[in-house]
């Protein structure tokens, strides 16, 4: 095991090298720089002046340089932890990313909890009541969270909120240090509605992997020897059909992170999300770029953490 964890760490470095490259070039394809929106934002009218001020600006943000040194600057900085400077926002981009990146990972992780304890027993109790009314009733909600759109689940919990309940959740974000019920009471509902997308396909996954599990000749063996029901459906038969259902979730869970832009903005939550919009708005090249690293970094820590809860689910796994 220690091995594989060696060897899984290393190759680490060349997917993050060619993550970065990606990033990198992608957003230089994108007509347009933050110099002109910079100097043409407030309505200046195009002229020699104007775009002498745009190179002026240019130059001292260094975008006038080959790719290549661009590039390699921004590498150093990321060995630094520098992930430099935000042209529109006129701050360090790691001053932007601690105050956005805490916002986010809590509505991430309130999510991917809901969303594994309303899917895992829901989708566990349907197959065992294959058939039944409530068999029946879990494939129905499972289906409808999955054939509801994001936002129009967001946008109705919100109008169920104002409308119906007369109650609006807080616009302003209060950290979950200074107080924990003021932070739950906003960052609850959008943790809902993800969590009725999320969960859907996660359900209905667990329910097909516990079908198959509890026709297996093992399950029987261990019903004869007289073991409670719940210890064969549970111990026996979950550990074994949560192995597609863990690598499924580990995806959905690096999603989250980096696909909260809908949530956030519906429920004005200053997370990543929002901040990435703006960012790709006004061409801020440093702010998108570490965004988009940070959440690939987690994407393949996600998914290193996948692969060793394998060997810790199934024990015939081995990693050579």
């Amino acid at each position: 095991m220690g091995t594989y964890l060696w060897r899984r760490l290393l190759l680490f470095i060349p997917s993050l090298f060619g993550m970065s490259v990606i990033i990198f070039v992608l957003m230089r394809l994108v007509p347009g720089d933050v110099a002109h929106i910079l100097v043409y934002e407030s309505g200046t009218e195009y002229s020699q002046a104007a775009e002498k001020q745009v190179e002026k600006i240019r130059e001292e943000l260094g975008l006038n340089r080959p790719l290549v040194v661009q590039y390699v600057s921004w590498i150093a900085g990321l060995a630094r932890i520098d992930f430099g400077y935000s042209y529109w926002e006129r701050r360090p981009v790691l001053k932007i990313l601690q105050e956005r990146f805490p916002r986010s990972l809590e509505l991430a992780t309130l999510t991917f909890i809901l969303a594994m304890i309303l899917a895992v027993p829901l989708g566990v109790y349907s197959a065992v009541r294959q058939n039944s009314w409530a068999d029946h009733f879990v494939r129905a909600f499972s289906i409808s969270g999955l054939s509801i759109p994001l936002f129009f689940s967001g946008v109705l919990i919100l109008y169920l909120l104002v409308g119906v309940f007369s109650w609006m959740p807080p616009l302003e974000y209060v950290s979950i240090f200074e107080d924990p019920m003021e932070n739950l009471r906003q960052l609850i509902w959008p943790a809902v509605a993800q969590a009725f997308y999320v969960s859907a396909p996660i359900m209905r996954l667990t329910r097909s992997q516990m079908l198959e599990v509890i026709r297996e000749d093992y399950i029987r063996t261990a019903r004869s020897k007289g073991l409670r029901e719940q210890l064969v459906v549970y111990k026996h038969g979950l550990r074994n059909a949560l192995l597609p259902v863990v690598t499924f979730a580990g995806v959905l869970a690096g999603r989250l992170l980096g696909g909260q832009i809908i949530m956030e903005n519906i429920f004005a939550i200053p997370g990543m999300g929002t901040a990435l919009v703006a960012a790709v708005g006004f061409r801020d090249y440093p702010t998108i770029q570490a965004l988009v690293f940070l959440t690939s970094i987690i994407y393949l820590t996600l998914n290193l953490v996948v692969d060793l809860l394998y060997g810790w689910l199934d024990p015939r796994i081995r990693h050579a």
